[in-house]
């Protein structure tokens, strides 16, 4: 048109007609907005919870906020209520309806009254306090509401997800807390008797008051995502009750070892006292043993045999008693301990036993090869050789008697060897006798 007014150019009235629709969309995508957050079961809730530290404060400031927001939408609706009046007196609007749409779209035309600011904390955002009113455009009321809107849902939806997540959870893991309690009670876990049983007492503990704190202060709870500006972007915080949830399995794994304990605990005492009288009877063994290796072999150190360690049985006395009175949380480490300790008393005493016993063991392999060189001469028919009958007697009446010196037996026994295999070397071979073959010649 050419006609210029304080808000610029007049429009037409297509322009007109153009933007009563687009302010007539964003109307009603408004008001549905603002209607979803009236009934978000976030915002019941939040209207009704006993709030504390920062929930409370972003609550109180939320609440301005909506207040605000239904003034703001009232002064818009008003304005676009006004505007479609005056588009409608006429099928062609005058130039004078023009100048009043105009300014009514595009001007700083919309009134709010200060009370509905003041109470949305009005000096950090809209100028100074104590203002009767405050004027606006449509477009600046569009961009304020749609500001208003996505903190008030941010808050209303963090406080939410947190609601909807972190309660229930917590009341399943302390549902299964107070199984574990039960069980642990049964088995002996108490507090002030065992670890678990304390621990048990510490999670209660923080389990209470973490879900009265959830409850009270969800958006103490709240991660906001980096980066993220869409309402409720972010997750709760599962740092507390992660911690505890793992706490309690470990705890429930060690009243399952404290019941696996309960349900095998005869069987493994009747097994440690097999093992303890095997060690007893191979170290009572041990001293025969070396009172006949004593008096059987000279010239020896024979080691001391010592006796089984009374300490033991009376640690399984001490279980046994356990067992008795459903201790059973004492009796699982005990028991651990004792058969470790049970299995090397028995590897002990067999060291023992087969010390002991070497000497005797080295007399019998001196008496086997005497006696197989002499049955290798005989096949040969030198068996009655004369310097060979006196050297077989000789380490025959050493290996014998008692006490034996084994290092001169072993001269003798070897002095007989030598004197075997000079003697059988030089004897002609019998076809089909046994004895040493030459086999460095032709043929070998």
């Amino acid at each position: 048109m050419g006609v210029t007014g304080p808000t610029g150019p007049v429009m037409d009235r297509d322009e007109v007609d153009r933007a009563l629709a687009r302010l007539g969309a964003e109307h009603e995508a408004i008001e549905t907005s603002l209607l979803a957050l009236q009934d978000h079961a976030g915002r019941r809730l939040l209207e009704g919870a006993d709030l504390t530290g920062v929930t409370a404060e972003r609550w109180s400031a939320t609440e301005a906020s909506i207040t605000l927001l239904w003034s703001y939408f009232d002064a818009y609706s008003g304005a676009l209520r006004t505007a479609r009046e005056i588009r409608a007196r006429r099928r062609w609007s005058s130039r004078e309806d023009l100048v009043e749409l105009t300014e009514l779209l595009r001007g700083e035309s919309v009134t709010v009254a200060g009370s509905a600011v003041a109470t949305a904390n009005a000096p950090t955002l809209h100028g100074g306090p104590g203002r009767l009113s405050e004027r606006y455009s449509l477009a600046t009321l569009v961009e304020r509401m749609n500001q208003l809107y996505a903190t008030s849902l941010d808050m209303v939806v963090a406080a939410d997800a947190v609601w909807s997540a972190l309660p229930a959870r917590i009341d399943l893991l302390s549902a299964e807390l107070q199984r574990t309690r039960r069980l642990a009670h049964s088995v002996g876990v108490r507090p002030g008797e065992h670890p678990a049983g304390d621990d048990l007492e510490r999670i209660t503990r923080t389990l209470t008051k973490l879900r009265e704190q959830v409850v009270s202060d969800p958006l103490a709870f709240w991660l906001p995502a980096e980066g993220s500006s869409a309402p409720g972007g972010g997750k709760p915080d599962t740092t507390v009750y992660d911690r505890e949830a793992r706490a309690l399995e470990e705890v429930r794994r060690e009243i399952d070892a404290v019941l696996a304990v309960r349900q095998d605990a005869e069987q493994r005492i009747v097994r440690l006292r097999d093992v303890l009288s095997r060690a007893d009877r191979t170290l009572a063994e041990a001293r025969t043993a070396r009172g006949e290796v004593l008096a059987k072999i000279a010239a020896t150190e024979v080691p001391v045999v010592s006796g089984p360690p009374t300490v033991l049985q009376e640690q399984l006395a001490t279980a046994a008693e356990y067992r008795r009175h459903a201790q059973w949380h004492r009796l699982s480490p005990l028991l651990e301990s004792l058969e470790q300790k049970a299995e090397d008393e028995l590897l002990r005493a067999r060291e023992s036993l087969t010390a002991v016993t070497a000497p005797l063991a080295v007399r019998a392999e001196l008496r086997g090869r005497l006696d197989a060189y002499k049955a290798k001469v005989a096949r040969l028919g030198l068996a009655e050789d004369p310097e060979l009958v006196e050297k077989y007697e000789k380490a025959r009446r050493m290996l014998w008697s008692a006490p034996c010196d084994l290092r001169v037996a072993e001269q003798a026994v070897l002095r007989y060897q030598q004197a075997a295999a000079e003697l059988l070397g030089s004897a002609p071979r019998v076809p089909g006798q046994g004895g040493p073959v030459d086999r460095t010649g032709p043929g070998a």
